[in-house]
């Protein structure tokens, strides 16, 4: 515990108004909640996985203002004013319509195994492909090195990224 009482730590909560896929959302959070916490417990977006916690894994990775970020390093108090994007926020339609050229290639490539990582690896790679940095195998598995798959679904995560990349579809 952290020695405060319960009345204590709400009367340290504060209003954020915080842009998530494309929605203005109003929370009521404490200044040191996390990006991920916010999303995940808050908003009910759980697709942004909560891995090692540490910024270590990449399975938080969310966009911001179309930059790679590992949102459980990230404060949502911090993030008020940006465009917070979410694998929930990724396809058109949200989820109801088709898929997002990066999600449709990770399906047909099978760049996922358990699926825990794969969000924020789709994330980190619409990212990626944003930064226009990465034109090698080896240019995204160094640019890519910061989300951790334990399966090792990483040559299929590769072909998924080159074959988007390739097609020339536009990251959102």
């Amino acid at each position: 515990m952290d020695g405060m009482t319960d009345g204590s730590a709400a009367a340290a909560e504060r209003p954020v108004a915080l842009n998530i896929n494309g929605t203005e959302r109003q929370l009521r959070i404490a200044p040191w909640t996390t990006l991920l916490d916010a999303l995940r417990e808050h908003l009910q977006l759980t697709g942004t996985k909560k891995g090692c916690d540490h910024g270590q894994c990449g399975a938080c990775t969310v966009l911001v203002d179309g930059v790679r970020v590992n949102s459980c390093l990230t404060l949502a108090v911090m993030k008020e004013g940006t465009q917070i994007l979410t694998i929930e926020g990724l396809a058109p339609g949200a989820g109801y319509g088709p898929l997002h050229p990066m999600q449709a290639a990770f399906v047909e490539h099978d760049g996922y195994q358990c699926g825990y990582c794969t969000p924020g690896q789709i994330m980190s790679a619409v990212g990626l492909l944003k930064e226009d940095k990465a034109h090698t195998p080896d240019e995204i598995r160094e640019l890519m090195s910061g989300n951790i798959c334990r399966c090792g679904a990483y040559p299929n995560i590769v072909a998924a990224i080159q074959q988007v990349q390739q097609d020339g579809s536009a990251p959102r």
